[in-house]
């Protein structure tokens, strides 16, 4: 079953790059997504053997990523069929066959990063996802998204090359280890640990952070993020936050817990609490005065791989914390995302002066884009609020109080740099222009945003005890 999830969208990406029909491509692209869909919940009922020779399996922690992926690219998909069966006049077959084919395999190459036991085939995947994805940031064929893409690829190489790096160390640290001769398989390392060189593992960890983290968008390393994100189509956007950015968190994960197994489980801790403050700092300056909606939400993005790093370098409960926020987190962007998209489609601008009265002319719209932001910025009663504020609880008992103070300040800039863009765009009073413009709610461009901010809603309130299982399980792993 593990190699169905894999070469079920693969095939179907290979297929859309021949196929000019764009209702068979809409056909392959909805049946990917099902499909996978389908094959992760058989998932949560019957536990998968590993395959090839146990490079590929399921753990805990690649479950939660795997599930996130699955559902967010069903919602993207129903959402992205409804946009293309719009537009099908503006983009030719072949231009919606690439696009197909590049989500098709996207999503191939991040249940990869859930389903690799070997750190070997994880750098492959993470660097493939970036392959996968470029031309999807390419979609619209502008100056800007071009330059969006270029920046892309290149400081996610870098990044993906210091992880390589990493790789390399961690060939070393295992060289005086005998009993493994060489594997790079996770089991295997995490039972040889102990054994390693701490100092040369040390390094390794410091570059899996560092490379990993660029990927991930953590500041410094996050200038790509906000470009790509605000340039790629709002159904691309919603997957390269909600899904992507998790894979490269996947990735410092597994440093974690080589160290953790090793002996040194507080190591990298202070590093990924530095540079989970300064992507939130950062974040919080930049949504200041951010006058571009798709942005904001790329900035936004930002902010929460701080505090998915800032949980885990936390540790206990924060690790714990951190991965419910991550299930938080990818449900509420990718609602927020796919809600621009419908705003985007309508009013025609991603300026936030240009877009007013959205609850008027777009009343589910507006009223779904209004919860999004009450989930972004960490409001009761939705499960972001729970995941946060766990962190600050987690931060304050292992004594770390200027950190939570820290942690309490930025998201009070966030909440008020985010408030008066989202209020403006939801009850300013709509422009004559956009007054006079023929504007629609389809079913299918409401209903996969509506699905998720449901589900954020439920995660505040009620955690499935499966799902709280796997939590913490997975936290277990790292420490948590």
């Amino acid at each position: 079953m593990l190699s169905a999830i894999l070469i079920t969208p693969f095939i179907l990406a290979l297929l859309a790059l021949v196929i000019r029909s764009k209702s068979l491509l809409h056909v392959f692209y909805l049946v990917g997504a099902f499909a996978h869909f389908n094959i992760m919940l058989y998932f949560w009922h019957l536990q998968p053997e590993p395959c090839l020779n146990g490079w590929l399996a399921l753990d805990h922690l690649g479950k939660i990523f795997l599930s996130i992926t699955s559902v967010l690219f069903l919602m993207s998909a129903i959402s992205a069929v409804n946009v293309l069966r719009g537009e099908s006049h503006h983009y030719s077959p072949a231009h919606q066959g690439i696009f197909v084919a590049c989500m098709l395999f996207f999503l191939t190459t991040m249940t990869l990063v859930a389903l690799s036991q070997h750190f070997g085939l994880m750098w492959v995947a993470v660097e493939a996802t970036t392959l996968a994805s470029a031309p999807l940031i390419y979609f619209h064929r502008s100056p800007k998204s071009l330059e969006a893409t270029w920046k892309y690829l290149i400081i996610c190489s870098v990044g993906i090359a210091l992880a390589l790096m990493g790789n390399f160390l961690l060939a070393v640290a295992m060289s005086s280890v005998k009993s493994i001769e060489g594997s790079m398989l996770f089991n295997d390392l995490l039972a040889a640990a102990p054994k390693m060189s701490i100092p040369w593992l040390k390094v390794t960890f410091i570059f899996f952070l560092v490379g990993y983290g660029s990927k991930m968008g953590l500041a410094p390393m996050h200038t790509w993020l906000p470009d790509a994100h605000s340039e790629a189509p709002s159904t691309a956007s919603a997957i390269l936050s909600g899904a992507l950015l998790n894979c490269a968190f996947l990735g410092i994960l597994r440093g974690k817990q080589l160290c953790i197994a090793a002996g040194i489980p507080d190591f990298g801790s202070e590093s990924l609490i530095a540079l989970g403050l300064l992507s939130i700092a950062v974040s919080a300056i930049f949504m200041i005065g951010q006058n571009d909606y798709k942005r904001m939400l790329a900035y936004s993005s930002v902010e929460h791989m701080g505090i998915l790093a800032l949980g885990t370098g936390i540790g206990g409960s924060g690790a714990f914390a951190a991965i419910y926020h991550a299930v938080n987190h990818s449900l509420t962007k990718c609602m927020l995302f796919l809600t621009a998209g419908n705003i985007l489609e309508n009013y025609k601008t991603k300026s936030i002066c240009d877009v007013s009265g959205v609850k008027k002319m777009l009343p589910i719209t507006g009223a779904l884009w209004l919860a999004g932001f009450l989930s972004i910025t960490g409001t009761p009663p939705f499960g972001t609020f729970v995941s946060e504020f766990s962190i600050i609880k987690a931060a304050i008992d292992s004594g770390r109080y200027v950190v939570a103070a820290a942690f309490l300040a930025f998201l009070f800039i966030i909440f008020i740099g985010m408030v008066k863009p989202f209020l403006s765009m939801v009850y300013g009073l709509p422009s004559q222009s956009s007054s006079e413009k023929k504007m629609s709610e389809k079913a299918l461009s409401v209903m996969p945003p509506l699905v998720l901010i449901i589900l954020v809603l439920i995660m505040g309130i009620y955690i499935p005890a499966p799902l709280m299982n796997a939590l913490k399980a997975a936290a277990a792993l790292i420490g948590g």
